[in-house]
């Protein structure tokens, strides 16, 4: 059977060919009318949409710059441009319960139409109040009930003074109040002259004194409610006049809002309270100002005008001329921004507030439609995620501060009445962000019921191109860009495939795309033309790599002065050439590393030095730990495993993870037993199963390129490649100079199978496979080290003294 030989050029990185593209340029493409290979996301979506039971929110999920947030805007919007509009919300005074503002739902525009009919209902009252105390027929009978008043009292002050008259006896009035004197002929008596009357008749007039003073006493007690009296009459008489006057104001507002049970009850709670204050009215004046703005300031006059605020009405959502459902999207969604809040002002060196301070949150504006909140943005904002579960649970909003809900304030505050919340949220976010939130909060399954999972790319099934190439014309139209020519969209159409990793797949993250035509755009407005060309998409790549390449280049000049030893020629036993991707931003690059094993006599251990220090990684461990399995399983089935082998990644100062590098560590470990020199020309990546199969692994170019890269630093020689899992060919998408140098015959990837494939490319010898007597052929690397492990087998039982010894023999 032929061993593996080298890639074709064309299965290196296969490319789109412009011709295949029925269009000269993107200017003749229409848009694209949807989001592209989601589908299944969309489905989700529109289902949700369709249930308006509780719990059916959506949480959208996959990676950044995909465009997530774009296109759920643009289908929440088409959907919910069918759906009614909501009512407006509308706060009012609550006349019985002052601090707990009542709310008001009314149908879209009633709102702002209540606010105008109150106030110029309230300009009418205030004009009208004025006109109804100052009118004849009122100050008529006001002087009528004041006489009234001051006549009974002059009555019992009359009666008084007759008595007294007819007793002996004077009522006089003075500054100082009312006082009583024994009179003779008229003349009030000296006291020398008291003095000198008979003692029976100063007895007498002592004794009327005292029973005239009982009865003064008793008439001057009734003073303060005759005046209270007088008072009440005049309250009544002001409140008769001023019902009188505003009665078919009121009237004929209420008859406006007769088809809303909780407005007119409203306006009749108003004019109970307009005819309770109808004084403080006359001395408020027209109202000035805006009715939504601050507090009045300062002493004068402000205790008036701040009471004329209650007679307002605060419309904190309105949907005049909406012709649909609200889509609200929030991107600082605090706590506040989200229930809403109560704004204080300062009045006379204190803080104040009343129901016109009150500010919705984004879930008031979005109630009867839809609130899209980007996950991680929520979460990292203090209580806000609780506020909007609770929100959900209860299917109420309640406007409160945080203090309030976490009853740290305990000073009396507006607790404006809950709202019914009807509203339907789409969170966006990582996937790692919804599976957290799955795992450990246990309210999240059943507030958000259905998840939209978003793909990272998609099949390049028949006229897929096409319609990715109606994205590309979309994303340049909205980005005013030119148009591209096809073999520009064929370059972008390659880099997607890149982008995913994969020759059959196109990456779906809109992000990078746009950036790429912005970038190529530029490209070719330096170069003077019309359109983008395919030269302009690859001149903005090298741009992008050249950017984001400083680590890069610093590695490889590293490696290329021998600053980290990687071999690129010769042959040496127990080493190879290992590949990692090294994550630096957005630029991440392969490294090849020198990965070395050694072997001695022990108990059957392989030591992963990575990890003895905690640097490797449990997958890195697994690898390790699969590879001892498989070096047992095929070599050491009827006698113990005798070695002490170490593993390491030489000059590695970081975390190693991952089980990429387990097919290049067997290879380094099996040369070491075998001591059969590795061909340095060759850098390895793949990972490693128990029955000896190399399998695919992650950033194949990356690692491919970045090896060809050292290589063609220090000169290609024809000899130097990589050997690469069979199963990773789809996923080669390399880079020009790559496949031009694999082309002339100055560079190899070759696909290998299983270990044995690897393992006479690397030696140059057969790897050889057991005959029908159960031994590997001689000369084979297989038998050199199934020899190495039973001779090490050997020497293990003779040190332990042990007179047994190993069956079978090894072919010389």
């Amino acid at each position: 059977m032929p061993g593996p030989t080298p890639l074709p050029p064309a299965a290196l990185a296969p490319r789109c060919d412009p011709a295949s593209l029925p269009f000269e340029t993107t200017a003749s493409l229409d848009d694209l009318d949807g989001p592209l290979g989601q589908d299944r996301a969309v489905e989700a979506l529109r289902l949700a949409m369709g249930l308006r039971h509780p719990g059916y929110n959506v949480f959208v999920a996959g990676p950044p710059q995909s465009g997530r947030h774009t296109i759920v805007r643009a289908l929440l919007a088409a959907r919910a441009a069918t759906e009614p509009v909501p009512d407006d919300l509308c706060y009012v005074h609550d006349f019985a319960v002052p601090h707990r503002p009542r709310a008001l739902l009314l149908p879209a525009g009633r709102g702002v139409a209540l606010k105008r009919d109150v106030a110029r209902l309230m300009d009418d009252v205030r004009a009208t109040i004025p006109a109804a105390l100052e009118s004849d027929d009122h100050k008529a009978r006001r002087r009528a009930i004041a006489e009234d008043a001051k006549a009974r009292h002059e009555e019992d002050l009359e009666a008084i003074r007759e008595d007294a008259k007819a007793h002996g006896f004077a009522l006089m009035h003075s500054p100082m109040g009312f006082a009583l004197a024994p009179v003779k002929d008229g003349d009030v008596l000296a006291t020398a002259d008291f003095e000198k009357l008979p003692e029976e008749e100063r007895t007498r007039l002592e004794t009327e004194l005292v029973r005239l003073q009982d009865r003064l006493r008793q008439v001057l007690d009734r003073l303060p409610q005759v005046e209270r009296v007088l008072r009440e009459r005049l309250k009544q008489l002001i409140e008769a006049s001023v019902a009188a006057a505003i009665e078919p104001l009121f009237l004929e507002a209420v008859g406006r809002w007769r088809a809303h049970p909780e407005v007119a009850a409203y306006l009749d709670a108003l004019r109970r309270d307009v005819l309770e204050h109808a004084g403080t009215l006359v001395k408020a004046g027209p109202a000035s100002g805006d009715e939504d703005g601050p507090l009045p300031d300062g002493a004068e006059g402000a205790p008036e005008v701040a009471a004329m605020r209650r007679y307002r009405v605060h419309v904190l959502v309105d949907h005049t001329g909406a012709t649909g459902a609200p889509v609200v999207h929030e991107d600082h969604p605090t706590y506040a921004n989200l229930v809403g809040r109560v704004e204080y002002a300062a009045q006379m060196g204190a803080l104040v507030t009343d129901f016109n301070l009150i500010r919705p949150g984004a879930l008031h504006r979005a109630r009867g439609g839809y609130l899209v909140l980007d996950a991680r943005e929520l979460l990292s904002q203090p209580y806000a995620w609780e506020a909007l579960k609770r929100a959900l649970r209860s299917r109420a909003l309640r406007t409160e501060s945080l203090g309030q809900m976490l009853a740290l304030v305990s000073t009396t505050s507006l607790e404006p009445e809950p709202v019914p919340l009807d509203v339907k949220v789409v969170l966006v976010g990582e996937r790692e962000v919804y599976h957290l939130l799955d795992a450990l909060d246990p309210d999240f399954p059943s507030l958000f019921k259905i998840a939209a999972d978003w793909e990272d790319d998609l099949v390049r099934a028949p006229g897929r191109d096409l319609a990715y190439a109606r994205l590309v014309a979309t994303l340049a139209r909205s980005a005013r860009l030119r148009p591209l020519r096809r073999d520009a969209v064929a370059a972008v159409l390659d880099r997607a495939c890149r982008w995913a990793g994969d020759r059959d797949r196109l990456s779906t993250q809109v992000g990078p795309v746009t950036d790429l035509l912005r970038e190529a755009d530029a490209a070719a407005g330096a170069a003077g033309r019309d359109v983008v060309v395919a030269d302009d998409v690859r001149a903005a790549v090298a741009a992008q790599e050249r950017r984001d390449g400083r680590v890069r280049e610093r590695v490889l000049d590293e490696l290329t002065k021998g600053t980290f030893v990687v071999d690129t020629a010769g042959a040496r036993v127990g080493q190879v050439n290992g590949l990692a991707v090294v994550g630096a931003g957005r630029a991440p690059f392969g490294r090849p590393s020198r990965i070395t094993a050694k072997v001695r006599l022990g108990k059957g251990e392989v030591v992963d030095v990575e990890r003895e220090v905690e640097l490797g990684g449990p997958l890195h461990s697994k690898g390790v730990l699969i590879l001892a399995a498989f070096l047992g399983a095929r070599y050491a089935t009827d006698h113990p495993l005798s070695l002490s082998a170490t593993l390491v990644f030489e000059q590695s100062y970081g975390p190693v993870d991952g089980d990429s590098a387990s097919s290049a560590e067997a290879y380094a470990l099996l040369s070491a037993l075998a001591e059969v020199p590795l061909a340095q020309a060759f850098a390895v990546t793949g990972s490693l199963n128990q029955h000896g199969e190399v399998q695919a692994v992650g950033g194949l170019n990356e690692k491919i390129e970045g090896f060809f890269a050292l290589c063609a630093a220090r000169g290609l020689t024809g000899d130097q490649g990589v050997l690469v899992p069979a199963a990773n060919v789809r996923h080669l998408m390399l880079s020009d100079d790559v496949v031009e140098a694999c082309r002339a015959g100055r560079f190899r990837v070759i696909p290998v199978r299983t270990v044995d494939e690897g393992l006479e490319l690397l030696t140059g010898r057969p790897a050889g496979t057991r005959g029908p007597d159960g031994r590997f052929p001689a000369g084979s690397v297989n038998a050199a080290v199934e020899a190495r492990l039973l001779a090490l087998a050997r020497r293990r039982q003779e040190l332990a003294g042990d007179g047994a010894r190993p069956s079978k023999e090894a072919a010389p």
